[in-house]
């Protein structure tokens, strides 16, 4: 596991994986924090896998202090422009933070991103690469890269396309704007909006229950949601018997119905296998 004092690290909660942002006192994303982002996100494809006995069955990515982040540490693009190749560099960096994102994307659990303040750039496109995106009343989102003449490159205005549509994910991107979590909730960037007061409390209370659910299910929805968004319902269609007949060969689905036919709807006990 990652070491304590980590910027970015793993604590367990039972069946959860919570991932934890802890860089005082704005969480930027430095060189330091992308490192244990990377670390991070191969240990949760190891915690996931469905071969572990103690996998976790959903991730929860939060966040300390008075904010989720306020963004990337600056210094570290001035480092990057002022260096000897400067456009190879930033290849380099983009495409080593898009694994990652891309990571979380496909881990084979519920992965839910719970945001209770002010919510930039990295943090933010993060946030995008999770299934779920729980916002206490005062969060607040930003991809604000124009500042100095970047566009979000770690995912965020195609991962904003799929959810807003491409107006709206240009709009967000072109103004630099920090938008209020109920309209980005009204845009379906966000799922929910929470009361502040015990947010933490709620969004790792949500986690738990997506945990609880059939993983192995849980899997399957995900790669037919992604499928056809990016492909079209049709060919989620066609992968439907390849991902959800085998459903019928887990001990979720036997346990389930066992438990459905003897006491009724709603008491199953699932493993994730």
């Amino acid at each position: 596991m990652t070491e304590s004092t980590a910027p970015l690290r793993i604590e367990r909660d039972g069946d959860v994986a919570v991932v934890v942002l802890d860089n005082p006192p704005l969480n930027l994303f430095d060189a330091a924090t992308f490192d244990a982002m990377e670390a991070v996100a191969g240990e949760l494809v190891e915690l996931t896998d469905p071969a572990r006995a103690d996998r976790a069955r959903a991730v929860l990515v939060e966040a300390r202090g008075k904010v989720v982040s306020g963004g990337v540490d600056v210094t570290y693009f001035r480092d990057v422009a002022e260096g000897p190749d400067p456009a190879r560099v930033g290849g380099e960096l983009w495409a080593r933070l898009l694994r990652v994102a891309n990571t979380f994307e496909d881990l084979p659990v519920p992965t839910v991103f719970a945001a209770h303040g002010l919510t930039l750039t990295a943090a933010f496109e993060l946030a995008l690469s999770c299934d779920i995106l729980l916002a206490a009343e005062k969060a607040s989102f930003g991809l604000v890269e124009i500042v100095v003449g970047l566009t979000p490159s770690m995912g965020g205005p195609q991962r904003l396309a799929e959810r807003a549509g491409p107006a709206r994910a240009k709009e967000l991107v072109y103004t630099g704007e920090r938008y209020p979590a109920a309209v980005l909730e009204r845009w379906n960037v966000v799922n929910r909006v929470l009361p502040d007061d015990g947010f933490a409390e709620t969004a790792r209370g949500y986690a738990r229950r997506v945990a609880a659910g059939p993983t192995v299910a849980h899997a399957a929805t995900k790669r037919l949601a992604t499928v056809a968004v990016r492909e079209g319902a049709r060919a989620a269609d066609a992968l439907v018997p390849e991902i959800s007949g085998p459903l019928f060969a887990t001990d979720d689905l036997r346990g389930a119905v066992a438990s459905f036919l003897s006491e009724g709807p709603g008491k199953a006990t699932y493993r994730g296998r």
